[in-house]
């Protein structure tokens, strides 16, 4: 592609009003160029398979596949192509996510029209852009500990809520279709995540950092 080539744009977005004020934007930039819409995650990633658009706008929060997942999917696939995550949430955990799955930008909806543009020429040559208040939010997460239970898996936090409603370890294993052995593993390592003796101690150290609801907890921990 020539320096001369415009720069190839695909807007992801579940809203109709905000694919079509993103599209009247870009055809403000000669440099760039819209070549695709989708409105979902599969249908962003299909489009990125048939047409290798160089950067997409990828909203966050959509039904379905989320944002997040359809960046991770089409940056294993496609490494050239840039995605910069454009949402209207200023979140910490999305934040990460975004970033861990490939996100090369972290911009909010009412970035100015000439700064998203810069943004997306950054991106195109592998330069990262994130919002002010994303970058405080980067800094105050690599300078803060991690919070106890970040490292539990998702099968991990959902046999914690069932321990919490006390089911036994059968009955947890009947819940989600396993093994009571494999439960058993679960057990362990999400004890020695959260740095618990036993079930009732992982379930006052969930409780404290808000790992599951007060409502979750019944007053008999199964065995």
């Amino acid at each position: 592609m020539s320096e001369l080539s415009p720069i190839r744009l695909m807007i992801v977005d579940d809203h109709t009003i905000v694919r079509l004020g993103l599209r009247q934007f870009l055809s403000v930039y000669p440099d760039l160029e819209l070549v695709a819409e989708a409105e979902d995650g599969p249908e962003a990633i299909a489009l990125c398979d048939a047409l290798e658009p160089d950067v997409v706008l990828m909203d966050l929060v959509m039904p379905g596949m989320d944002g997040t997942a359809a960046t991770r999917c089409i940056r294993r696939a496609h490494p050239t192509i840039q995605v910069i995550a454009l949402t209207s949430y200023l979140d910490e955990n999305l934040v990460r996510d975004a970033l861990e799955a490939g996100a090369i930008a972290y911009l909010l909806k009412d970035v100015g029209l000439d700064r998203l543009a810069d943004a997306i020429r950054d991106a195109h040559r592998g330069r990262g852009t994130l919002d002010s208040a994303v970058a405080r939010i980067v800094i105050r997460a690599t300078t803060s500990p991690p919070s106890l239970g970040h490292d539990l898996s998702d099968r991990e936090r959902q046999v914690l809520t069932l321990i919490a409603r006390g089911l036994t370890t059968r009955q947890i294993a009947e819940r989600l279709f396993l093994s009571p052995g494999t439960v058993r593993i679960y057990v362990s390592h999400l004890l020695s995540k959260l740095g618990a003796a036993n079930r009732t101690e992982a379930l006052t150290l969930a409780l404290q950092h808000h790992l599951i609801p007060q409502d979750e907890v019944v007053s008999r921990v199964g065995r």
